[in-house]
């Protein structure tokens, strides 16, 4: 069965992409931590991030790199954090998460609300400063 994530590669379910190419794609957390909070994936599906070929992880985190540089000119903070879970979704992926403090990282603080227009906006914003 199609991990979520690739069912938003596939078109099948809406997501705020901010960033793709042929092998990978950056799109906003409905869930995020912080304004911007975004998960970058590679479009193969893997469970784990280490099971990953050597090119596609190397290429992936050159990818999460662009993402996070214009990430960190759209959003301002102190940093754009990076962090791999794994566990809630079984697709290989980085969360890039703009921050001003070490708890802004914390996954169990409570998540932000955004509406749809404002996520949408967001991603907007986000998409112009990406050089990919």
């Amino acid at each position: 069965m199609p991990s979520i994530f690739t069912k938003i590669i596939d078109r099948e379910i809406p997501a705020n992409i901010i960033a793709e190419n042929d092998s990978f794609i950056a799109f906003l957390d409905i869930s995020p931590l912080t304004l911007g909070h975004c998960l970058v994936v590679p479009k193969i599906e893997v469970d784990y991030i280490y099971d990953l070929d050597d090119s596609v992880l190397t290429e992936l985190n050159l990818f999460a790199k662009k993402v996070a540089k214009g990430l960190a000119l759209a959003v301002p903070c102190e940093r754009i954090g990076l962090t791999v879970m794994g566990l809630e979704v079984p697709h290989a992926h980085i969360h890039l998460i703009p921050m001003h403090s070490m708890d802004d990282m914390n996954f169990a603080r409570t998540k932000l609300a955004l509406s749809k227009v404002e996520m949408s906006d967001l991603a907007e914003k986000i998409k112009v400063h990406i050089k990919l």
